[in-house]
């Protein structure tokens, strides 16, 4: 009989290679989803980490060369899409899938909906300056676009309530999440638009997840803002959380409750201002009325006022003493002659010098009602003079442009950057936002105007 052939004995290297060159040969370009865990990227530009799913999960490496190309920026728990091959590392027996490419599934989706729509409004001049309508100082009524069951609705109207004023309110009842809630925001902000009496509108809803704000990243809702004749807050969201709507609003509000507050600041701010004014035309006017009363009475107690009235007196006796002298006159010469002294004494009488001072006492008094009309006018000249240079300070301050979601970027010399150029891969650089700080180190460098288009670089 013959003896069983003797099994073939294989070295480490033997075997890993015959696997290597399985795998290497099986499985070329395959696209596998999974949800991405250990992201991690190498002081050589290179990523390493693992795909999972609720069952198993597989190494993958995307070399430097590989994720300069990346459109996106992931992190653990996206759910993504890669393309590669599978490969073997022989020193450790590992194999990983060596990413050619990676591309969001679920929320990246969204993601990707949402950077082409923000490229193609701000390319129409939807996010330009110039569209956006200062807020009004004294809104007759302000709408509201958002849920009548939600958080905010409750959250604006009563920080509305606790003014000095309330301002009137009128709500727009919308759907904000879900199917056909981005139609009835925009229909709420054409319906409010067409009410005389309006003369602002607040669009928001409360925090939420990427899809729970879905609908004020869509394009009806973009559109309905940006044709609005009255100025439009968007307050969606928490501070973190920016949608479409706030980029195309006159305003960007980080809550509803934060709109609210810019609306009664507003009031609040002018009604504190006119009342100081007032306050110190009271006090001008009452200083100037004071030193004319002053000066009227030194006036009228001038030793002149009482020589006039004893030259009036003296006359009057003389005339008297006339009146004997001629009483041998003819009668009728004499009774003529005492008509014209009698008619004489009466005009003398009549010239009553304290009345004169009254009679200048009020046109000294109507001359104070002129001056204080006139500088009243021109208090509310300057008034509207100095809010309207105080709205376009704040609409230039440098703040301003940080709050609306703006940044400055400096290289490592504090010198700002202005092209992409500038820097190299690997340089260091910071970032300058409304509130904080960032430093940060340049992945990959993109010098040309379209986004995602980036010029092929070689395998390290």
């Amino acid at each position: 009989m013959h003896p069983f052939p003797s099994p073939r004995i294989y070295g480490v290297w033997e075997i890993t290679a015959e696997v290597k060159s399985f795998l290497e040969g099986e499985f070329q370009g395959v696209l596998v989803e999974g949800e991405i865990s250990n992201w991690t990227i190498s002081n050589a530009g290179h990523i390493y980490f693992a795909l999972k799913d609720a069952r198993a999960q597989l190494k993958c490496v995307c070399f430097r060369s590989k994720a300069r190309r990346l459109r996106h920026r992931f992190e653990d728990g996206n759910q993504v899409l890669v393309r590669g091959s599978l490969g073997v590392y022989e020193l450790r027996g590992e194999y990983s899938l060596y990413a050619e490419s990676i591309e969001p599934r679920g929320i990246g989706a969204l993601q990707i909906a949402f950077d082409r729509l923000k490229a193609k409004l701000e390319a129409e001049g939807l996010f330009e300056e110039a569209r956006k309508k200062p807020l009004p100082l004294l809104p007759r009524t302000v709408g509201i676009v958002t849920s009548p069951t939600g958080a905010a609705i409750h959250d604006i109207l009563r920080t509305l309530s606790r003014s000095r004023q309330p301002i009137p309110a009128l709500l727009f009842p919308a759907k904000v999440q879900g199917e056909g809630a981005a139609e009835e925001i925009a229909a709420g902000i054409r319906t409010l638009n067409d009410i005389p009496e309006v003369d602002l509108i607040i669009v928001g809803r409360g925090g939420g997840s990427m899809e729970d704000l879905w609908a004020f990243n869509q394009e009806p809702v973009a559109r309905a803002i940006s044709a609005s004749r009255v100025p439009v807050i968007s307050a969606v969201g928490h501070q973190v959380d920016f949608t479409i709507s706030d980029f195309v609003a006159d305003l960007r509000a980080s809550t509803p409750t934060s709109a609210a507050e810019m609306v009664t600041a507003t009031r609040e701010e002018l009604t504190t201002r006119l009342s100081h004014l007032e306050g110190r035309l009271q006090r001008t006017l009452q200083l100037r009325l004071s030193r004319l009363r002053n000066r009227v009475l030194e006036l009228s107690a001038n030793r002149a006022f009482e020589s006039a009235q004893g030259r009036i007196r003296s006359q009057r006796q003389w005339l008297d003493e006339m009146g004997f002298r001629l009483s041998g006159w003819p009668r009728n010469t004499l009774g003529a002659r005492r008509d014209t002294w009698r008619l004489t004494a009466e005009r003398l009488e009549r010239v009553n010098l304290h009345h004169l001072v009254d009679q200048r006492g009020i046109a000294l008094n109507l001359l104070s009602e002129r001056a204080g009309a006139q500088i009243r006018f021109s208090l509310q000249a300057l008034q509207a003079r100095l809010s309207a240079q105080a709205g376009e300070l704040r609409s230039l301050s440098p703040a301003a442009v940080l709050n609306r979601g703006y940044s400055i970027c400096r290289d490592a010399d504090g010198s700002i950057l202005r092209e992409a150029a500038w820097l190299q891969a690997g340089d260091p650089f910071s970032v300058t936002l409304s509130k904080g700080n960032i430093d940060a180190r340049a992945e990959r460098i993109e010098t040309s105007r379209n986004f995602g288009k980036t010029a092929e670089q070689d395998e390290p």
